[in-house]
């Protein structure tokens, strides 16, 4: 059996490659892979490694040089761990967007274009499959544009509206132009349209629906299905808090930032938190508690999300669960509540993961939603982070994944 073959199956019996302390991933294609003389020194301030919380906050750095390891990581991973058109797929691109908004470039040939712009337009993507909806408007002969599932291919969208979930991340307005099959449509068609589907989820996970319609709509919205059933905000919101996480995809961290997101939404209409509302805010309370309770002596968050605690000897996988819970924390948490020593140490560990794991592929959802996590602690703690537009890209410093 190959090395890279038995890495995957040592990670899902849950074993990490402790001989190499690097987590060899199964990434074929569709890896993020950094520049090959990209250096594996740590250069971060030592953090002291103990049982309780006490020993290694004394190690923590101070905040200036906190904020530049944050920049640091984050540069290279926007900057060295560039995407291509022609390697990797929609599904490992639009984390890419959803982490870095609309500017984010992706190689496509010899230049490099906003990947967002770039299938907005039209442009091909490998995975990305849009294709002309139900008729909306009888009047005015308007569509609906429907995004294709195309669940465990890790190329195209593996799950009910997650590419318009993530793209509500980018600002994009709803007038925004949209083109699919030569036609012309706006993002609100395809808006539009998953709430037309809405009843034809099977599987009932509502998560990057409830980002999406959180991002576009208030949070008291209502709205016809395409059976004539009636939904809203608050209906979604219930059938979300039904869900086991442990059973929910990446330990139950995406639904839980959708039904975050709901509820900040709410409290910033001027919500009150009773009914459905309170329910929702105490499965967060709940899941911020056990994020703290389940953190290593060393700081670092479990690598069982928010099951139980754990360490994995992988670190590439390692990142990818503390980024995911790191995400739902920094949008949890308010900038108050973000200064507790515990979430620093846990936002430096995840630092530390990046600098260890620069040399490897890593698996491009783990990366950007670790990514993701950082960039909004930054903004919350230090203000946002700009990068540079794709006309101030420079190409000839940047390598492509394989």
């Amino acid at each position: 059996m190959r090395i890279r073959e038995l890495s995957c199956l040592m990670r899902r019996l849950g074993w990490g490659l402790a001989a190499t302390g690097l987590g060899v991933v199964c990434l074929a294609a569709t890896g993020c892979k950094p520049p090959a003389a990209a250096s594996s020194t740590d250069g971060g301030s030592a953090v002291a490694e103990g049982s309780g919380s006490t020993s290694a906050e004394r190690g923590l750095p101070s905040d200036e040089e906190f904020l530049k390891q944050i920049d640091d990581v984050l540069d290279f991973t926007y900057e060295k761990r560039r995407l291509s058109l022609s390697d990797q797929a929609a599904w490992q691109i639009i984390h890419g967007a959803m982490a870095f908004g609309r500017q984010y470039p992706v190689k496509n040939g010899d230049t490099e274009v906003s990947a967002v712009d770039h299938v907005l337009s039209g442009g091909k993507m490998t995975g990305w499959n849009l294709v002309q909806g139900d008729l909306l408007d009888e009047k005015t002969g308007r569509y609906g544009v429907r995004a294709v599932m195309e669940p465990g291919t890790k190329t195209g969208q593996g799950h009910a509206d997650q590419w318009i979930g993530y793209l509500s991340y980018c600002n994009i307005p709803l007038s925004e132009k949209l083109i699919v099959e030569g036609k012309e449509f706006t993002v609100e068609d395809l808006l539009l349209q998953a709430e037309k589907d809405v009843h034809r989820n099977a599987l009932r996970e509502y998560s990057w629906t409830l980002m999406a319609i959180t991002a576009y709509r208030p949070t008291d919205y209502t709205w016809t299905a395409g059976d004539g059933s009636e939904w809203s905000v608050e209906k979604l919101v219930e059938i979300e808090l039904e869900h086991s996480l442990d059973s929910s995809p990446c330990g139950g961290t995406h639904r839980m930032v959708g039904l975050t997101m709901a509820r900040n939404k709410h409290l910033e209409a001027g919500g009150k938190l009773e009914g459905v509302w309170k329910k929702c805010d105490d499965r967060i309370q709940e899941c911020v508690a056990k994020a703290r309770e389940y953190q290593n002596p060393d700081g670092s968050l479990s690598s069982n999300y928010l099951q139980r605690p754990g360490k994995s000897a992988d670190l590439a996988s390692s990142l990818g669960s503390a980024g995911h819970v790191m995400e739902l924390l920094t949008t949890a948490m308010t900038k108050e509540e973000l200064e507790q020593p515990w979430v620093k140490q846990a936002v430096y560990r995840v630092t530390e993961l990046f600098r260890k794991t620069k040399p490897i592929d890593l698996e491009c959802g783990a990366l950007f939603h670790a990514a993701h996590g950082l960039l909004l602690y930054r903004e919350k703690m230090y203000g946002p982070r700009t990068f540079p537009a794709v006309t101030d890209a420079k190409p000839e410093e940047q390598t492509a994944a394989n």
